[in-house]
């Protein structure tokens, strides 16, 4: 007989928090495969739990390396317990190799429910949560990240990401940039934990704030687009539109069109509104060079 695979949900924060079958789990498991054997030893410790079986390190690292060791347990019966740091396997965290994997074998594959830190920032954000879609990290670079904002851009669901303090505030002013400054969004820092704070604003608002430095574990929850037609944009937009892809590496030309395209206007309306704004851009540097003189 094969095993199982089970995907057991850790504490984001509180260890209170724990599944009651988190406990049972550990001490029935064969293999545990920990993300980190260091927070697993502290997450059991806190349970008061003897783990029984092997512990075996499962992160980003040694992922790709381990999940054949892993299926080969599982395929011989052992039950086979996936934790990674806080929340749900898979979830921006390691784990999808391995459930590839055991759903390739026909190895049964369980979860034990626990917290997650993008329904729980979700569920706070005060935004809209009937339909919402998780984007994970942004890229660290700001010309892929711009590019990856753009293509969600125009997306209606409520947005989801995880992102690193340090870099939350490039992270910011790039979404302000793409979606705009007065786009809501809240910032989710330390969920369940001492010092969780919620923060909600325009995306513009938020990113000076963020600007003074931030810590912690952060989620951040963004306002979907909202339903406007083509016709409703103004030239403002347009030219935003352009001016992110152009960021992001198009040519003028290449972002002109692709922002008709995408809204289904006329290239030479988008090109018109572009030139306006160059124009009023020259005007006013002339303006300003005059008043110095």
């Amino acid at each position: 007989m094969t095993g199982t695979l089970v995907l057991a949900g850790t504490p984001i924060g509180d260890i209170e928090d724990a599944p009651p079958r988190l406990a049972a789990e550990l001490a029935a498991a064969d293999v545990i495969a920990a993300e980190d054997t260091r927070r697993l030893r502290r997450l059991t410790q806190g349970l008061g739990v003897t783990p029984g079986g092997r512990i075996v390190s499962y992160f980003e690292g040694n992922e790709a390396a381990r999940t054949p060791e892993l299926a080969d347990a599982l395929a011989g019966g052992a039950r086979v317990l996936l934790v990674t740091d806080a929340g749900m396997p898979s979830v921006s965290d390691p784990g999808y190799r391995l459930v590839a994997a055991a759903v390739e074998r026909d190895v049964k594959v369980t979860a034990v429910p626990g917290p997650s830190a993008v329904l729980t920032a979700l569920a706070v954000s005060g935004l809209p949560v009937d339909r919402f879609c998780f984007e994970g990290f942004l890229p660290r670079k700001q010309g892929e990240r711009l590019t990856k904002l753009r293509e969600v851009a125009d997306e209606r669901r409520t947005l989801v990401y995880f992102e690193a303090p340090h870099r939350l505030d490039d992270t910011l002013a790039a979404m302000a940039e793409v979606f705009g400054t007065d786009r809501r969004a809240a910032v989710c820092r330390e969920l369940t934990k001492t010092y969780e704070e919620v923060r909600r604003g325009g995306l513009g608002e938020l990113a000076a704030w963020a600007a003074e430095g931030v810590r912690g574990e952060i989620t951040v929850v963004v306002e979907g687009a909202p339903e406007t037609s083509p016709q409703e944009l103004g030239p403002e937009e347009l030219v935003r539109r352009v001016r992110v892809r152009e960021e992001a590496g198009e040519r003028r030309k290449e972002a002109i069109a692709a922002v008709a395209a995408e809204l289904g206007l006329p290239k030479r309306e988008v090109f018109d509104a572009v030139v306006a704004a160059k124009n009023a851009e020259k005007a006013g540097g002339s303006a300003g060079q005059a008043a110095g003189a």
